[in-house]
């Protein structure tokens, strides 16, 4: 029996129903019964649950365990999850390895688990980078097995660049989103690897078309040979004909393609690289037809083939070929961008007789022209006609109704007009052998445009033409010509041109719509009052402050806006603000400016109210402007803004609406700028009773400057402790107003006022960029944090003994939101700064309380690295505490590091000698264990792993400490400062070595 026929034999055979008596196989009887009785489904793709096998085994084995202690271990190395690894291989085996399938069902990590898996059994060396090895000499297995892996790799790449639509979410469950987050990062993290070897995937795939040799993939019958006899591993599992056979040109077809879309994605940064994708692409095309598009083990997209060498063609515009041979798209395309509009008209007048572009390319193309003309450019409004027509042309010829915008653009016809649409009428049709249905679309379509026209000299001009002498018989015409007499008297029989106000009852309304249009899209605010004046010239009925519902003026301005008697000026004004607030919020800064001072001068002149509005918005964008400028590179902002916001703060003229978002983004732009003294000294007593983002400013700014005296004189700190703890409580004893914010006014002192809720508290402080006030702050939370009665592992940060150390009432703070809230408040500051080590350190101090011991150690690891050069310069003291040091050492331990263990316990100011030998004594480690003997600076450890090596008769081991011991700078007769210095060097490779592995 040949190979291939045992594998379909092994993938169709029943097994027995009765557990097996084998101890070894007993274990995961159950798992096999599962695999059998979906696999022996005839249509397995169609079926998901093979795939999530997968997902249940994996899962399954990569389950850590717990000892004795109750510590949390890695999966072990045992036989039942070895089983469990190979029932999942066994089942991407079963779907022939199809990438497509495994990666619609699959998540990242676990697909990336898989093909690690099928890397190990397929005998790929481990730390051996695949680009070093050559393909040609490895078994056909071993090779698939890399093939798979680095296509994997480049798709995922690829992949990851499309947009993603997020998923709805549901009602907030911390377990849950815990999970989602733990996935994400451990996605990103993958992520992040494949595209750092992303060359080397690309140079591997790119060796692999050089092969000239049919290639094999593990089936489940191969599969079986690997695990139950070791001994064939040499034998019929490496030999040309073992597993499934996958055809040179089918492995070379798919590496092709894949390629060709990582090249394609590389050329938005790299346009040089469209060519090398372009290449891929056409050679995938010639391979598909060689091997034909019904073969099994090469599945692509040809749709999306198609539209990738489209897309080449017109990203790639050869040099050497020419015009003739470009495809219709590249030659649009290229006319688009040179403004050879004529040549457009001439393709699209061609492609009437061959129907190759699709109708939707050809309604891009009318659309793009028809923005371009309502920009201002006039001389496109002939163009806009000729390319609407030839695609009305070619509508009727398939047999689909004549669009609007023909019907608005031969709304007046004249001669040049009805002259070019007969032009078209002839070049699109043959007369020589056109088909029945387009001789009767075309000429339906020329009766219907002579009964549309009113003038008889037009009318002449279409029934006069050879075309449609020959598509209408005499009967037809003398028809036409009898439905013209006896149409409504008001047409005008009589030769004679138009007058300049004569129109058909429908156009006023599709003028009025043509400037409604031209509304919407104008940001130019003497264009807006122009078209506003044509409007209210055609209509007084209408409002047009209504006409696109995304214009959003803020409720406590519309009430003053839409209270203006004028109809104009009140469209006016109300457009104006609305567009320059949009503008204002997609950043376009220069159109707002220019919209608000128009707008500015036009309320000037009859409304004091609306003038200090359009002050206080021009000054908000004035600060958004200086931000998103020269802000970001810390030059200060001018004074008389500074001045502007001041003024702003303190203003007390009655009725004035106002937008909280401006007290409150002029707040956080006097913090950011450091002007403390302004708002600890200088604020007037009524804006703290009337504006809480003053208060909370100045609550800050006062805060921040008592910091350097004693903690016996920091009562401000202390108010601001009591702010944010009300902010977060949930006791009923904090009555509630009827717009849902709860009331601090403190008994001491009622000038606190009304504070909002703890979201509206976060996304003030989200508009702080300082880094002495974000630390605060967040010290704060962090203090809120830690006071709870249940906590088991506290968060460290700079400044948290300024705060009290007890709240009196324990249960009227919502805990899980304050911890939710110090996630939040890390992730904001450390996008502001990612080398702040405090923030880093709190980082870490989050992922160590929760459990995820390798992100805290990556944190506590990058903390020490900014602030040391990488380790070249020693971490100062206050950012490796005694406690960051023992946390490290919990993590490496619970990690299963304990020679890290024990080298880390040399770092503490007392060398924990205790720990560190318990942790040496363990022989389960899953660090490089001797290899780290040369960062031990300490000879009592030093002594105790020779006698340990000793003890159990590991001679090599021994020698390697001993060789240790030996080295001259280690003497303990040196001087201090030699042994400080070896000590520190040691230190620098250790924590290097480390950052490197969890980086």
């Amino acid at each position: 029996m040949s190979a291939e026929a045992a594998d379909r034999e092994a993938a169709t055979s029943s097994r027995p129903c009765t557990p097996p008596q084998d101890l070894l196989v007993r274990s995961s009887w159950l798992e096999e019964s599962l695999l059998e009785k979906h696999l022996r489904k005839p249509c397995p793709v169609l079926d998901p649950a093979p795939v999530q096998l997968i997902v249940q085994f994996l899962e399954q084995a990569s389950k850590p365990s717990v000892n004795e202690q109750n510590q949390v271990q890695p999966p072990p190395d045992n036989k039942r999850n070895r089983i469990l690894k190979l029932l999942a291989l066994k089942v991407a085996a079963h779907l022939k390895w199809d990438l497509d399938i495994l990666e619609k069902s699959l998540s990242v990590p676990v697909l990336n688990m898989l093909l690690n898996e099928l890397l190990c059994v397929s005998k790929v060396p481990p730390g051996t980078k695949h680009v070093d090895m050559d393909l040609a000499t490895l078994p056909p297995t071993t090779a698939m097995a890399i093939l798979l892996y680095n296509r994997w790799a480049i798709r995922t790449i690829v992949q990851s660049s499309f947009p993603v639509k997020q998923a709805k979410p549901g009602p907030p469950q911390l377990s849950v989103m815990n999970q989602m987050q733990q996935e994400k990062e451990l996605t990103e993290n993958i992520l992040k690897v494949l595209k750092e070897q992303a060359s080397d995937s690309i140079l591997v795939l790119e060796a692999a078309l050089k092969l000239n040799k049919d290639l094999y993939v593990h089936t489940m019958r191969t599969l079986d040979l690997l695990a139950m006899e070791p001994g064939m591993v040499n034998g019929e599992t490496e030999s040309s004909t073992a597993g499934l056979k996958i055809k040179t040109e089918e492995m070379q077809c798919q590496v092709c393609y894949d390629l060709g879309a990582a090249y394609f994605q590389q050329g938005s940064t790299n346009s040089a690289v469209y060519e090398n994708a372009r290449e891929k692409f056409f050679r995938t095309k010639e391979l598909i037809a060689e091997i034909g598009s019904l073969s099994l083990h090469c599945t692509i997209d040809e749709k999306r083939l198609a539209g990738y060498c489209q897309a080449c063609d017109v990203l790639v515009p050869s040099s050497d070929i020419t015009s003739q041979q470009l495809t219709p798209y590249s030659q649009v395309h290229i006319c688009l961008r040179s403004g050879n509009y004529q040549e457009v008209i001439k393709i699209f007048i061609e492609d009437n007789l061959t129907f190759g572009l699709p109708v939707q390319f050809r309604q891009s193309v009318l659309r793009e022209l028809f923005q371009k003309a309502q920009q201002g450019n006039e001389a496109l409004d002939e163009i806009c006609f000729k390319v609407c027509a030839c695609n009305t042309v070619r509508d009727i010829l398939e047999g689909r109704t004549i669009s609007v915008q023909f019907n608005q653009l031969f709304l007046r016809p004249n001669k040049e007009k009805i002259d070019f649409l007969l032009e078209v009428c002839s070049r699109s049709i043959n007369l020589e052998k056109p088909s029945d249905s387009l001789k009767e679309n075309m000429a339906s379509f020329l009766k219907n445009v002579c009964l549309g026209l009113e003038d008889l000299q037009y009318v002449f001009m279409i029934s006069s033409h050879e075309l449609f002498i020959t598509l209408l018989k005499d009967e037809e015409r003398k028809l036409l010509v009898d439905q013209m007499r006896k149409r409504s008297p008001r047409v005008n029989l009589c030769i004679k041109p138009m007058t300049s106000f004569y129109d058909i009852p429908a156009s006023a309304s599709v003028n009025i719509g043509q400037l409604e249009h031209q509304l919407i899209l104008s940001v130019d605010p003497w264009r807006i009052r122009q078209i506003l004046i044509e409007l209210h010239g055609m209509t007084s009925e209408r409002q047009f402050w209504t006409v696109s519902n995304k214009w959003e003026v803020p409720s406590v301005y519309s009430g003053v806006i839409l209270g203006i008697k004028d109809n104009l000026t009140r469209d006016l004004v109300y457009i104006l603000m609305a567009k320059g607030l949009h503008c204002s919020t997609v950043m376009d800064f220069s159109h707002a400016k220019q919209l608000f001072a128009a707008c500015l001068e036009l309320v000037t002149e009859f409304s004091p109210k609306l003038r200090q509005v359009m002050l206080n918005e021009m000054l908000l964008l004035d600060i958004y402007t200086h931000e998103a400028g020269t802000g970001q590179s810390g030059e200060r902002p001018p004074s008389d803004l500074i001045s502007r916001v001041r003024g702003y703060l303190e203003m007390r003229l009655p009725d004035i609406p106002l937008r909280q978002v401006i007290a409150e983004e002029c707040v956080a732009f006097m913090l950011n700028w450091k002007e403390n003294e302004y708002l600890t000294l200088q604020v007037p007593a009524f804006l703290l009773q009337n504006n809480p983002y003053v208060k909370l400013g100045q609550l800050l700014a006062a805060t921040i400057k008592e910091l350097p005296g004693p903690k016996e004189s920091r009562r401000t700190a202390k108010d601001l402790w009591e702010v944010v703890v009300q902010i977060c409580s949930v006791s009923s004893q904090h009555k509630r107003g009827n717009d849902g914010r709860v009331s601090l006014i403190k008994q001491r002192e009622s000038t606190l006022g009304i504070m909002y809720s703890r979201s509206e508290l976060l996304s003030f402080i989200k508009k702080l960029r300082e880094p002495l006030v974000l630390t605060i702050i967040l010290s704060l939370f962090v203090k809120l944090h830690n006071v709870r009665e249940d906590i088991v592992n506290d968060i460290t940060a700079e400044h948290i003994s300024i705060w009290p150390s007890s709240i009196p009432n324990l249960q009227s703070v919502d805990f899980e939101a304050v911890a939710i809230t110090v996630k939040e408040l890390v992730r904001y500051a450390r996008s502001i700064n990612p080398n702040n080590h405090s923030w880093l350190i709190i980082q870490a101090d989050i992922y160590f309380a929760t459990n995820q011991y390798s992100a805290a150690l990556h944190y506590y690891l990058q903390a020490g690295a900014v602030c040391s050069d990488f380790f070249n310069k020693a971490v100062p003291p206050d950012v490796y505490t005694d406690q960051v040091i023992k946390r490290m050492i919990k993590c490496c331990s619970l990690l299963n590091c304990h020679t890290q263990v024990a080298i880390l316990c040399q770092f503490l100011r007392e060398i924990d000698y205790k720990t560190a030998f318990k942790s040496l004594q363990e022989q389960n480690s899953h660090d490089a264990m001797d290899s780290y003997y040369d960062y031990i600076w300490d000879v009592t450890i030093l002594e105790y792993l020779t006698y340990l090596h000793h003890k159990r008769g590991e001679t090599d081991k021994r020698q390697i400490a001993i060789k240790a011991i030996g080295q001259t700078e280690l003497n303990a007769s040196n001087p201090e400062e030699v042994l400080q210095l070896a000590a520190q060097r040691r230190k620098k490779k250790f924590l290097q070595a480390m950052a490197k592995l969890y980086f």
